[in-house]
C-alpha cells in the first residue's frame, strides 16, 4: 500500500488551522483526510521549529553562509575564466611553441 504524501502549503494551511482551535483534531481530521496522530505530528512539528523562524543569530549564520557560497562560486568562475584566457595567450604569442 502506497503511503499518502502531502504537500508543504497543504500541511501549513492545516496546522495553521489546527493552531486556530476554533474545530477538534477530529473534526479537521475529517475535513482534511488525514489521520488525528498525523495532525498531532504536524502541529509538534511546527510547535518545535518555530522558535528558530526568530532566531537571529540563525537567520544571520545561514545568510553569511549563502554569501560565502556565493563569493565562491563567483571566484571559481573567474579562475576558469582566467585560466582559458591565460592558456589563449600562450597560444596567440607562441609561448608554448619557445618553452618546448
Amino acid at each position: 500500500m502506497k503511503r499518502k504524501s502531502y504537500s508543504q502549503t497543504f500541511k501549513v494551511k492545516v496546522v495553521l488551522e489546527i493552531l486556530k482551535e476554533e474545530k477538534t483534531l477530529s473534526e479537521l481530521s475529517s475535513a482534511y483526510g488525514v489521520h488525528v496522530n498525523q495532525l498531532r505530528q504536524w502541529k509538534k512539528t511546527a510547535l518545535d521549529q518555530l522558535p528558530q523562524l526568530f532566531d537571529r543569530k540563525q537567520n544571520d549564520q545561514s545568510r553569511m553562509q549563502e554569501e560565502y557560497e556565493e563569493k565562491i562560486d563567483r571566484l571559481y568562475g573567474e579562475v576558469g575564466r582566467l585560466t582559458t584566457e591565460l592558456s589563449w595567450l600562450k597560444k596567440k604569442s607562441g609561448y608554448d611553441d619557445v618553452t618546448r
